[in-house]
């Protein structure tokens, strides 16, 4: 990245992008209000290091992935909804597909079935007029990205990339199977809360029906 690529970045993190990020996610937890099971919200800015980290990435074919990274990359803007539940993510993807214009969705995903990994809801979306900063709206990103996850994924997720991307060293043969196991086991506790709370529900709605007849 060049110097002066580098320091527009500097400046725009720190006049638009922060304070952009802030009126997100003020603006999303007005959207999502009165929603149950919504965990957590948060909203942040990518940071000068991460930008320069990924505006220097290389294709398949060596070259720049980004010729002009500061309207290419779309996540200068991040956002999370953290819920509890595996059932709570269509809700809140259902709201979030209403308030705000979606450009692109990924559900990720391990490629194989018989691994276990990072899962979770991507979107590209709009950046609302409410979040961009008065004055700004000619330089402001015009996208952010969101994620929604459960507390499950957003945990694995964080332990993983503080260990498997910030390792002093490479992971052994032993440690990466302990990293596939601990993604297993949050994939497995997912799966377990989700058939609970459906059965409690279930076990109600039986009850109401039982006490009417």
């Amino acid at each position: 990245m060049t110097d002066s690529l580098g320091v527009r970045y500097e400046k725009l993190f720190e006049d638009i992008l922060v304070p952009a990020a802030a009126l997100l996610q003020s603006h999303i937890a007005n959207v999502l209000s009165g929603v149950e099971r919504v965990d957590a919200i948060s909203a942040r800015a990518k940071s000068p290091t991460r930008f320069a980290g990924k505006a220097l990435k290389l294709d398949d074919s060596g070259n720049l992935k980004y010729s002009d990274p500061l309207n290419q990359i779309q996540d200068q803007i991040g956002a999370r909804i953290t819920v509890l539940y595996l059932s709570d993510i269509p809700l809140v993807k259902s709201i979030i597909d209403d308030f705000y214009l979606s450009i692109e969705w990924q559900l990720k995903r391990p490629e194989n079935d018989s691994e276990f990994g990072y899962f979770g809801e991507h979107f590209i979306l709009r950046l609302p007029d409410d979040a961009i900063p008065d004055g700004t709206e000619d330089v402001a990103p015009k996208f952010f990205e969101l994620q929604i996850k459960t507390i499950y994924q957003h945990a694995w997720s964080e332990c993983h990339h503080d260990i498997g991307y910030k390792a002093p060293r490479e992971l052994t043969s032993y440690e990466r199977r302990q990293m596939a196991f601990s993604a297993a086991q949050s994939w497995g506790a997912d799966q377990i809360f989700l058939k609970l709370a459906d059965d409690l529900v279930s076990s109600n709605d039986n009850e109401g029906k039982a006490s009417t007849e």
